[in-house]
Order: structure tokens, then sequence, then C-alpha cells
């Protein structure tokens, strides 16, 4: 790399190789012209035939230097076709990737929005589940809010109990079996009386029960508040036990005991855990505490007793039923014994048919197998010769 001035010569470029040859040739010529001028003395053949080659080469040189600069120029040319062409292929190129491109983006934003649509979509169905569980909240919320107010009230509690006393009773036994509401001969209305047969007899099931003294027992913070609140527990549960034995239990109309429904399992769980005394107590005055769980297998149990009962009352007309029920088999196997008779005479019958047509195929077939001969016509007798002896 060689710098003349502000202009930079690669030797390695042969154009500036051939422009730097042809500036020293100048320069040479230059100097020659100089020292001519300078010595007007006669210039030597020898010196005249270097001025002359030197001027055959530089005009070689000039030739050289045109064919250089069409070459580089068609050079240039060619370079810049190709350079065309490859920027025309590569641009083409770059559209189809673009388009390739673009349409993989297309492709992208489309399953994008359809999963976005979907995701959507399923957003706003559990969006309408939450709504509907919200609401079904919001109700049970009401529904609880109108159970307390239920239970808050002891005559509403009394009918609340009622209710589902007679939820369990009718699922348990027939409807024929239970009255609801019935009056006593005292002028008393048992919540339920089961018409179970003599013994036991008829059974009151009552279904009121002290939720104050639990509520009272489970709200007490402080030891007095807790002492306070289990007296008032055992006080309400002797009371309402000693009621029940009062006023349910009455020689020769109802049996010889009763039962103290309790709408709620933790009230039940709460007596047997914490008071076996009231439930001793409850024994000793024939009044059976029960709860759902176990009020619904007593009711089974009365179930049992009452179809053992109605069964025992109903004998005679079983009896008679199966009497009759014996008559009709009899008549069954009767009737199949004479089926029977039938079946075997027509089995014979058939049996002989196929013997008699078994018969006649034989014979059918020794007619069909026998050959009738011809028989020659008789012949007519030769007339006599006069002078031969008769045959």
């Amino acid at each position: 790399m060689i710098r003349i001035g502000g202009t930079e010569l690669d030797l390695n470029d042969p154009v500036a190789l051939v422009a730097m040859i042809a500036l020293g040739a100048l320069v040479l010529v230059l100097v020659l012209l100089v020292v001519l001028l300078l010595r007007p003395a006669r210039i030597p053949a020898p010196l005249t035939h270097q001025l002359y080659a030197l001027s055959n080469g530089q005009e070689q040189l000039r030739g050289n230097l045109q064919t250089v600069s069409d070459t580089q120029a068609n050079a240039q040319t060619q370079l810049i076709q190709n350079l065309e062409s490859r920027l025309a292929t590569v641009q083409l190129q770059m559209q189809q990737q673009l388009a390739q491109m673009q349409e993989r983006t297309n492709q992208s934003l489309h399953g994008s929005a359809q999963r976005t649509t979907t995701s959507l979509t399923q957003l706003q169905e559990r969006l309408a589940s939450i709504d509907r569980a919200q609401d079904n909240i919001t109700k049970l919320s009401g529904d609880v809010l109108s159970l307390q107010d239920i239970l808050s009230n002891k005559q509403t509690r009394g009918a609340f109990g009622e209710i589902q006393l007679h939820d369990i009773v009718s699922k348990a036994l027939p409807a024929d079996s239970y009255t609801m509401q019935k009056t006593l001969s005292n002028n008393r209305r048992a919540d339920c009386l089961i018409h179970l047969p003599n013994p036991p007899g008829p059974i009151v099931i009552d279904a009121k029960f002290p939720l104050e003294a639990y509520e009272a027992l489970h709200r007490a913070q402080s030891d007095w508040e807790l002492k306070s609140a289990v007296a008032n527990m055992r006080t309400s549960v002797r009371k309402h036990i000693r009621d029940i034995s009062e006023k349910y239990i009455l020689d020769g109309e109802t049996a010889d005991g009763a039962l103290m429904f309790l709408p709620s399992e933790a009230v039940y769980a709460e007596l047997h855990a914490n008071f076996p005394e009231l439930v001793r107590e409850g024994f000793d005055a024939r009044v059976w505490i029960v709860s759902p769980t176990t009020c619904m297998a007593t009711l089974n149990t009365m179930r049992a007793i009452l179809k053992d009962a109605r069964m025992r009352e109903q004998a005679g007309e079983i009896r008679k039923t199966l009497r009759l029920l014996h008559r009709d088999v009899e008549m069954v196997v009767e009737r199949v014994g004479k089926l029977d008779t039938h079946f075997r005479q027509a089995r014979e019958d058939l049996d002989g048919i196929g013997t008699a047509a078994e018969r006649a195929g034989k014979r059918a077939a020794r007619l069909d197998n026998f050959d009738f001969e011809e028989v020659d016509p008789p012949q007519a007798p030769l007339p006599l010769v006069k002078g031969q002896p008769s045959s």
C-alpha cells in the first residue's frame, strides 16, 4: 500500500500497478527531454533509437492500459450483472421467506386467537359456574339463617322436629301403621303414634328437644357460665323426660314406654358423651332417646314386628290360600297327565302312519323294478296237404 497525497494505491491492484509504471515512464521521458534541452548537442543515434523505442513502449503501454481498462470495465459490468442477479435471487428468497414467515405468523396469530377465544369461553363458563355457586351459597346462607330463625323459636322448632320425624317415619313404615298428631284419652296430642300390636302396644314418639340449653352449653366461656349451662341442660332434659313419661305413657292405651326424638345428632352425641346419667334416667322412666339415625333403626325393628303381627293375623287366610294353591297344583298335575296321554296316543298314531308309509314305499319300489315280458300272438294252424301226413 503506497499513499501519495490523499490517494492510496494498492500494489496488488493491476490498474494501480499499470498506472505506477506509466507514471514512471512519463517521468523518465520528462527527464530525458530536460536533459536534451539543457544539452543542445547532437543526440546520439542510440539514444534516438531508445527514445523511439520508449515512445513505442509508451504507445504499447497506452494500448495495454486501454485493454486493462476495457477488461476492468467488462469485469465491472459482469460483476454488476452478477450482483444484480444475486440481489434479485436474494430479494426473491427474502420475499419467499417473508411470505412464509408472514403465513406462519398469521397461522400462529390465528391459533393464538382461537386458543384465546377458547380460554375466554372456558373462563366465561367457569365464571358462570362461580356465579351459580355464589347464588347457591347465597341461597344456602338464607336457608341457614331461616333454619336458625326456626330453631330459635320453640314453637317453630317443634314443627321442624315434627316434619323431620314425619319424613323418617313415612320412609320406614306403611302409611296405615302410624298416626301423626294423635290425641290421646288424656287430651294430650302426641307428635306420632305407632300402632304396634299388644304387646307392647301403641308407642308414642315426641319430637321436641331442649335446644336452648344445648346452645347455652356451647356458648359458655367462663367456668361459671359452663356450670350454669350444665345445670340448665340437666334440668331441661329431666323435665322433658318427665313430661313424656307422664303425658304419653298410659296404662291400657299405649305401650309401657315412649321415644324422645332429637332431630340433632349433635345433641344426641352430647347427651351420651357428657350426660350419661340423663340417658339412664330416661331408661328408668321408660323414655328412650333416639336421634335420626337410631330412630330409623328402631322403626325398621318396629316394621318387622308389624309384619310378623300381620302375618299372624292373616294366618287363617294364608292357610286357606295355601289349600287353594294345593288344589290348583293338583289340577295342573291332572291336566298334565291327560295331556301326556294325548301326546302318547298321537305319538303311537304317528308311528303307525310312518310304518304304513314305509310299507307303501317298499311296494311301490317293487312295482317300479318289475319287468313285463312281451307275449307273441298265437299262430294260425297250417293247411293240410294231400299225400302228406299231418304233423
